[in-house]
């Protein structure tokens, strides 16, 4: 990370309670016996993180791979100006760090909390490992690096056709749970930073182009949630302009 960033400090974390220790949740250790989780989860270091501490710093050269047990945490880098670039949000049952415990080279992101948070950590050796004799665990993680990598081709494409406003949509899109009919739901409702972030713009344009949506009566604010109203309309104007 370069310094003079505007990123999170580094908060404090402690040890996680007993209560928390379990990787039954964790997506790639579900196919594997409960006697052998259990020898895992004793080799693991538990820790709690508050809302907005750094757990992983970029280009640090650790090895050890973070499972989230609770809470979520956010895959960022910084420009040289500070500004914050989001690759991705993982939430409970996920895992992070994997690629340097692979492929041995320094992290490539930071990964910082948004939630009030607790991970189990895996020295890398152990994670390359567990792999190595538990077929289905690689393939679940497999899986997970596709739609890893499917996502990210949907975001390049989106930022080599589409301006900003269209970016914002495509991603309304892509995070809205389906409500029943033409309608969709994001709840809570997208912070605006965090949506800059994820489509490369700024705060004042994610404020634009929502204040768009509501104008056109595609969108509106519903307590705690934004309701797409028109889905079918919405995705017509993201396909227009990819097809431009």
């Amino acid at each position: 990370m370069q310094a003079g960033t505007n990123h999170p400090g580094r908060a404090p974390h402690k040890p996680a309670s007993e209560a928390s220790r379990s990787l039954a949740g964790v997506g790639i250790f579900t196919s594997i016996s409960a006697p052998e989780r259990a020898a895992l989860e004793k080799r693991c270091r538990w820790q709690s993180f508050a809302a907005g501490a750094e757990i992983i710093d970029r280009e640090n050269d650790s090895r050890e791979v973070y499972f989230v047990v609770t809470g979520a945490v956010r895959v960022v880098n910084y420009s040289l100006s500070g500004r914050e670039v989001s690759f991705a949000e993982i939430r409970a049952g996920g895992c992070f760090g994997e690629l340097a415990a692979i492929d041995g080279h320094p992290r490539s992101a930071n990964v910082v909390a948004i939630d009030d948070t607790v991970t189990a950590c895996l020295p890398g050796t152990v994670f390359v490992d567990v792999l190595a004799h538990h077929p289905s665990a690689s393939l679940e993680l497999m899986r997970r690096l596709a739609a890893v990598v499917r996502q990210a081709t949907g975001r390049i494409m989106d930022l080599s056709t589409m301006g900003a406003h269209n970016r914002i949509y495509a991603e309304l899109l892509r995070e809205a749970s389906p409500a029943g009919g033409n309608r969709a739901k994001l709840q809570p409702i997208p912070v605006h930073a965090d949506l800059a972030a994820r489509v490369s713009t700024t705060r004042e344009t994610v404020a634009r182009a929502l204040g768009d949506l509501t104008r056109k009566g595609i969108a509106k604010r519903e307590g705690d949630a934004l309701i797409i109203l028109d889905v079918a309309r919405l995705a017509d104007m993201v396909q227009h302009f990819q097809n431009e």
